[in-house]
């Protein structure tokens, strides 16, 4: 039993520790304009509101948007700071979640098959989402958003190798 975790020293693995693998810079411009084209309706319906004019001029829409530029400028930064990732040698940790915070490992021999597929914002700025769909039936699919395209062929690949690996 190890004395720090209470866990069997076999279920304390050295890999599972360090800092995690930043996701690409680039994801936190692709959820802000995610989060920008969200909101566009509530933007274009407190301008609306406004020229009806139920209340005093700024009444509504100048607090409509204050709330969007917020929500827009910096909560989609501090998503992308609190997600990242750690390939080990059999395993992918994905740490994502602000408030409710998302531990995930995948054991690469669980793995079914993998996905790479990217939106129309994730390809204009050169991103891609990883899908590792896995066997079992709770959580069976697990993504990873904002890697670079390259970067999720290449851990693609380096998964596919491992799972090919281990099946001969």
């Amino acid at each position: 039993m190890d004395s720090e975790t209470g866990l069997p020293v076999e279920a304390v693995q050295p890999e599972d520790e360090g800092p995690l693998t930043p996701l690409h810079p680039n994801h936190a411009k692709a959820l802000r304009v995610g989060m920008l084209l969200f909101f566009v309706p509530f933007l274009i319906g407190s301008l609306v509101l406004e020229i009806a004019q139920l209340l005093p001029p700024g009444a509504i829409a100048g607090p409509v948007w204050l709330v969007v530029a917020w929500l827009v400028l910096v909560l989609p930064w501090r998503r992308y700071q609190a997600c990242g990732y750690r390939m080990g040698a059999d395993r992918l940790q994905i740490v994502r979640g602000l408030l409710f915070r998302k531990d995930t490992i995948v054991p690469f021999g669980r793995v079914q098959h993998i996905d790479v597929a990217k939106g129309p914002v994730e390809r204009f700025f050169g991103l891609a989402t990883l899908t590792l769909h896995t066997a079992g039936t709770h959580n069976a699919s697990v993504s990873l958003p904002g890697l670079a395209e390259a970067n999720a062929l290449a851990i693609r690949e380096t998964i596919r190798a491992k799972i090919r690996r281990d099946a001969l």
